[in-house]
């Protein structure tokens, strides 16, 4: 008997089966049943290559669902300028350091503030301006001579001061990287090469620069701004990272003061937050109510990663019960995702020691604190925690007793106001969302309190 005898014999019976058994005996797929899965799992909504599956049956609110992950991008930095919210004064001042000025910059603040975001419109727009631009991400390993060798092999020949338009290196087609001897490359190798760059301007973003640990690495990168800002190079270097990394550079050589700019990049204001839900609005096709825009507001208080994630998840919560508006029920929704999956980025150790903290009784004020952490890029003063626990002039105790007792905070190195922080990072995130979870539940103990501190959202109804 040939194969395909074969098979269509097994085949009568495999459908015998399947009238005797439904789907306990999953069908052979002969090709026209490839896509069909048990009704009982969860399927994707779309393909790979990002188009949403058409399966006959989908509507309306089915393609929000899918289109609502480019509406609102927690974990991913924004990177059309379409999407970009707010910053314009920040992007303005970046502008003018890098061209008018012939400045550094160094950008620092807390993780979640948009920082990555900023770097990517900032290259885009400098492309625009027909710079050339190299964008890197530092890791631990990050190596100062590789990473030299990487940007010169951006910029061609083309654009050293030595070579004629027309010389046969140039036609061939090589870059600024051929000209660098094999081997370990120094400093001022680097900073020969690039005093030849003529007829272009060069932009070298490096971001997550706390990321790389080696401090020979960052004392190279500090001798190097100070090099070509010596040399009126026509390159010039964005660093983005945390405070601590400003100091640090400074503390190499401390005349780079006068070359660079060092900018903390400030939380969103009220309005751009909304900008931030509209945008996310033009993209899903959902609209946010008054409330809901207030809630997330309030709850964001400036971090444009809560806003966004809270944005997501209450744009699934009303798409699960059928409606096209967002309400201030579904960002109450939004934030017992968000609790529930920011939880699951927190250690366990600080999990174990946040929940003693508030089985002691120190609950809301460690979320109000981990407020005020995520408003000041981290950075807690004995001040602000006296506001907080209401009582003048213990707020450094308090702190301490956190330090202490549970583990949670530690003192900033070299601080000279005296100012902590929290000993990882994702719990300041963790701590204020809970107690906002707690405020949406309508806790008494709580929402006296919150009422107090938070910055109050005004809704009116006839506007």
């Amino acid at each position: 008997m040939g194969w395909q005898n074969w098979f269509s014999s097994r085949k009568k019976d495999l459908d015998a089966i399947d009238q005797d058994h439904g789907d306990l005996v999953p069908r052979l797929s002969l090709g026209r049943n490839r896509d069909r899965h048990d009704e009982k799992l969860p399927r994707f909504q779309g393909t790979a290559g990002d188009q949403i599956r058409s399966t006959g049956k989908r509507t309306a609110l089915d393609r929000v669902r899918f289109h609502l992950r480019n509406a609102f991008t927690p974990s991913q930095p924004v990177l059309s300028h379409k999407m970009f919210a707010g910053r314009t004064e920040v992007l303005r001042t970046l502008i003018r350091s890098v061209e008018d000025q012939r400045l550094h910059v160094v950008l620092y603040g807390d993780r979640g503030i948009g920082k990555t975001s900023l770097l990517h419109i900032l290259a885009q727009l400098a492309k625009d301006a027909r710079y050339i631009v190299r964008y890197s991400s530092c890791g631990e390993e990050t190596d100062f001579s590789e990473m030299m060798r990487a940007i010169a092999k951006d910029i061609p020949l083309l654009y050293h001061s030595d070579y004629a338009p027309t010389s046969s290196e140039i036609e061939s087609g090589r870059s600024l990287a051929d000209l660098l001897p094999p081997g370990t490359l120094t400093v001022p190798q680097i900073s020969d090469l690039f005093a030849k760059i003529s007829n272009t301007r060069i932009l070298v973003i490096l971001d997550e620069f706390d990321r790389a640990h080696s401090p020979a690495f960052r004392r190279s990168i500090a001798e190097l701004i100070k090099n070509l800002s010596d040399r009126s190079s026509r390159l010039q270097l964005v660093i983005a990272g945390v405070a601590a990394n400003l100091t640090e550079l400074i503390e190499h050589i401390p005349s780079i003061r006068r070359n660079i700019l060092g900018y903390q990049v400030p939380n969103m204001s009220n309005s751009e937050i909304e900008e931030l839900i509209h945008n996310g609005e033009k993209i899903c096709g959902l609209s946010f109510d008054r409330e809901a825009i207030a809630f997330i507001s309030a709850v964001a208080y400036g971090s444009p990663y809560i806003a966004s994630l809270l944005g997501q998840y209450a744009g699934l919560a009303a798409v699960d019960r059928d409606a096209n508006m967002v309400e201030k029920r579904d960002v109450s929704e939004a934030i017992n995702h968000s609790v529930d999956e920011i939880r699951h980025r927190v250690s366990s150790l600080s999990l174990f020691q946040t929940a003693r903290a508030k089985a002691d009784g120190h609950g809301t004020n460690l979320g109000l604190l981990a407020r005020l952490a995520l408003h000041y890029a981290g950075r807690l003063l004995p001040q602000q925690a006296d506001e907080v626990i209401r009582k003048p002039g213990e707020g450094m105790a308090f702190m301490q007793k956190m330090e202490t007792e549970y583990g949670l905070l530690e003192p900033l190195p070299n601080d000279p106001a005296g100012a902590y922080h929290f000993r990882e990072e994702g719990v300041p995130v963790y701590l204020w969302i809970e107690l906002a979870q707690s405020h949406f539940a309508g806790e008494k103990s709580n929402a006296k309190l919150l009422d107090a501190l938070l910055d109050k959202y005004v809704v009116t109804q006839n506007a």
